[in-house]
């Protein structure tokens, strides 16, 4: 019953035979309650600072000071840690390994580790980078490594039934093995686009297993200015779509599109995986450039990706994950990606690599990015029958079929060669 034996701290406490040990919660983000008791209601008195120098045990019923006690607690996520107990904690974020991390983990521990355990030795079974890197891509969909050395050690199993069952003294696993070793690939590879299109632009994501790419299709049809939006979309997400339409609007004859849209276009925003739940604002300006560019009919880079929160007024601002968005985008063949101004600073976190391989746009508001994103050349634009030239309008020339206006804006865009 409560209260039978001393609860996990104070047991803890006992073993380590020290008042101020150092005590591990792992995956405090799993805490469930029950009819036995919450125990997040506990923890928040042991990690309070302010009232742990009290802690009261069940079984002791006497107080205890665990003010010098240091605790760290582990987690996948936050979202699910209740608001008052994660107050009392300093989140520490530790960003997700790249796929070269990966490579040279697997190479390093968990291919010997796994090898030994199963009794092979190092002449026995021998694997290759690339096939690593395979498995990586197409047979583990993490940040960590968990995933990978499951894989790694089903391999390692069916090595041995082989070495065992057909005599073979030796397996070289190679990429073109993998299939008769751990069936057929589970996650298909980032598609790698070759041509423009009218409509499509390609999103990065941040998930709890790393980054990802994602599509925004848009279609305009003749209608009565209905906006659809598809693909399991959360309310912050249908939010910044109906942000990027509003500036559009706002700016609608600057940026070569009948000003009566709303009224005669019905426009569906749609993103694929529909099965997925998605949320959040960082695809503010995807969807914003690709509904322009389905009202223009200018095609979008095939090449680019982008990240970045808009504003009514069209500013671009700060977004979350960007480390694992740039290698969701070297992995699907992007050459370039438009970032958030507010983000330069990240760049410092990036892998060499990643940055070498990349070109960076970093942008504070969305007229900068229009040039660099749409094939303007190809645009079909609206044109008022009497339309007066203004500073104002200017600024927006390549929409209008300047091309010395586009000149301008493209040597105005800040660009980052990290």
């Amino acid at each position: 019953y409560v209260g039978a034996m001393p609860g996990r701290i104070m047991a803890a406490i006992a073993q380590a035979g020290s008042n101020n040990p150092l005590l591990l919660l792992d995956e405090i983000d799993k805490l469930g309650s029950d009819y036995r008791g919450d125990p997040s209601a506990a923890l928040l008195e042991a990690l309070d600072a302010e009232q742990n120098h009290s802690f009261r045990d069940h079984y002791l019923e006497l107080p205890f000071d665990l003010s010098g006690v240091l605790f760290i607690t582990t987690a996948n996520t936050t979202s699910t840690i209740p608001r008052p107990l994660l107050d009392r904690m300093e989140v520490i974020e530790l960003t997700s390994y790249t796929d070269e991390e990966k490579l040279h983990i697997a190479k390093d521990h968990l291919f010997p580790k796994q090898r030994k355990k199963h009794g092979l030795k190092s002449r026995q079974l021998k694997i290759s980078d690339t096939a690593i890197r395979e498995i990586i891509a197409g047979y583990t969909r993490e940040s960590g490594v968990r995933v990978l050395e499951r894989e790694l050690a089903a391999l390692c199993r069916k090595a041995a039934m082989k070495i065992v069952s057909e005599e073979k003294k030796t397996i070289n696993i190679k990429p073109s093995m993998l299939e008769e070793y751990l069936g057929v690939r589970k996650y298909k590879p980032d598609e790698h686009r070759t041509r423009d299109e009218v409509g499509l632009v390609r999103g990065l994501a941040w998930t709890s297993v790393g980054g990802v790419t994602l599509d925004v299709e848009v279609n305009v049809v003749d209608g009565t200015g209905k906006l659809e939006l598809t693909g399991n979309l959360g309310s912050v997400m249908q939010e910044s779509a109906r942000a990027g339409l509003s500036y559009i609007r706002s700016r609608a004859e600057l940026l070569g599109i009948d000003p009566n849209f709303y009224k005669n276009k019905d426009i569906h925003i749609h993103f694929p995986d529909g099965a997925v739940p998605k949320d959040g604002p960082s695809a503010g300006i995807t969807m914003t450039i690709a509904v322009i560019s389905a009202l223009t009919g200018a095609p979008v880079r095939n090449d680019i990706a982008m990240t970045g929160e808009i504003t009514l007024r069209g500013r671009v601002l700060a977004i979350g994950g960007l480390k694992e968005k740039t290698m969701a985008a070297l992995r699907a063949g992007v050459k370039t990606v438009i970032i958030p101004e507010e983000n330069l600073s990240d760049l410092e976190e990036i892998d060499q690599d990643v940055k070498n391989a990349l070109n960076f746009i970093a942008a504070d508001h969305i007229d900068k990015i229009l040039g660099v994103a749409l094939d303007l050349s190809k645009a079909k634009l609206y044109k008022p029958e009497k339309q007066e030239k203004s500073e104002k309008a200017s600024e927006l020339a390549p929409l209008l079929g300047d091309n010395e206006g586009y000149n301008q804006i493209e040597r105005q865009t800040p660009r980052t060669n990290a």
